[in-house]
């Protein structure tokens, strides 16, 4: 995950509304303490008296901007395949696994390097919490993209429904792989209690992901004829989850999302955008044209998410953990009023704007004219 323009400090403990706390552990083990979500969720469990000690884990150096939030947090550089000596050495109660990538970087091994990370990297973890004798809690981050996109996926998805179809994305295939070795877990060490947090897409004031620099862009594209139905979380209410699901005994599988929907356009159009329709197949296209413009990269994982939408229900997480996100709509409004004239156009970066709206026009009417 990149890192936000700015961070939030974690609440103080009395300030979360306790649920059973009997499951409080002692020493807890946070991977990717390097990224914005693990730097924040250890930052927070460092505040929570209840807990006695908070170990990072990270092979690379934490960002220069997160530094000052892990004051409290023991930090620990360290490969996943190293982890089991770490767990038993320093008899660990719980690990929360947050090392994942959500896209390929071409600086980072691109799609190889993703997967390596989130799947090889997780089967790792895994392996090493296995091993550990003390271990009792497990918090793994998942994401919707569990349930893959598909014409005849249902209006809304539960922790039951299977997925219709395999993901395209590599992101959603990760998280399938990750997913079914976290079952395995569970079948080898039912004494411990795994909660898997399937989150709908960041957003918020301190967002910069992929899907806020979408919809950043001056002209944002679409796919013709589709308005998809959306949903996001903001991060602050994903912390607060994550932060329960350690202080607290939480098994399962949750649905972790605001209430509500956007469709996509409602959103473009809150965030006072310009919608671009273009045909499906020249979406490839216009997401190479973003990254040339740096507005982020775009994988099949988005492509589909923006073809045909999806949304989750939550009320297994509001009823197990007392705890409602903010809507849908409130946390988009967020990150729009911290992000309004935020961007700045270049001279170029209109010109291929303006490029990018003639193409998709000459698109459209071409296939009007064939299919007439």
């Amino acid at each position: 995950m990149d890192v936000p323009a700015r961070s939030c400090l974690p609440r103080k403990a009395h300030d979360m509304t306790p649920g059973d706390t009997s499951g409080a552990p002692g020493v807890v083990v946070v991977t990717g303490v390097g990224r914005w979500l693990g730097a924040h969720v250890a930052a927070r469990l460092a505040a929570d008296p209840r807990i006695e000690r908070v170990i990072g884990v990270d092979p690379a150096p934490p960002n220069p901007e997160l530094a000052d939030l892990l004051t409290d947090v023991e930090p620990v550089r360290l490969d996943l395949d190293s982890l089991g000596g770490l767990l038993v050495d320093l008899d660990v109660d719980a690990v929360v696994h947050l090392a994942l990538v959500t896209s390929p970087d071409p600086q980072h091994g691109g799609r190889s390097g993703m997967k390596e990370q989130n799947v090889i990297g997780t089967m790792q973890m895994l392996a090493a919490a296995q091993r550990a004798p003390r271990l009792r809690k497990l918090v793994v981050r998942s994401s919707t993209a569990a349930y893959g996109v598909s014409f005849r996926d249902p209006a809304v998805f539960t922790e039951e429904t299977e997925p219709r179809e395999v993901p395209r994305g590599g992101f959603g295939r990760d998280i399938l792989d990750i997913e079914g070795y976290v079952r395995g877990f569970r079948r080898r060490r039912p004494d411990v209690t795994a909660t898997v947090l399937r989150f709908a897409p960041f957003i918020g004031y301190a967002a910069d992901t992929t899907l806020t620099r979408y919809f950043s862009q001056p002209v944002v594209p679409t796919v013709f004829g589709r308005d998809p139905r959306l949903q996001f979380v903001h991060f602050d209410d994903a912390l607060e989850v994550l932060h329960r699901s350690v202080a607290e005994d939480h098994p399962g599988t949750y649905n972790v999302a605001g209430p509500g929907v956007l469709s996509l356009s409602q959103a473009i159009r809150r965030a006072g955008r310009v919608a671009v329709p273009v045909l499906e197949p020249g979406l490839a296209g216009v997401a190479a044209i973003a990254r040339s413009l740096g507005f982020g990269r775009y994988g099949l994982d988005q492509v589909d998410l923006f073809v045909h939408g999806r949304v989750v229900d939550t009320s297994r997480l509001e009823r197990e953990f007392g705890f409602t996100p903010r809507s849908t709509a409130a946390a988009f409004d967020d990150f729009i009023r911290a992000h309004h004239g935020g961007v700045v156009v270049t001279r170029d970066q209109l010109a291929a704007a303006e490029q990018l709206v003639l193409e998709s026009i000459r698109q459209v009417r071409s296939t009007v004219r064939e299919r007439s």
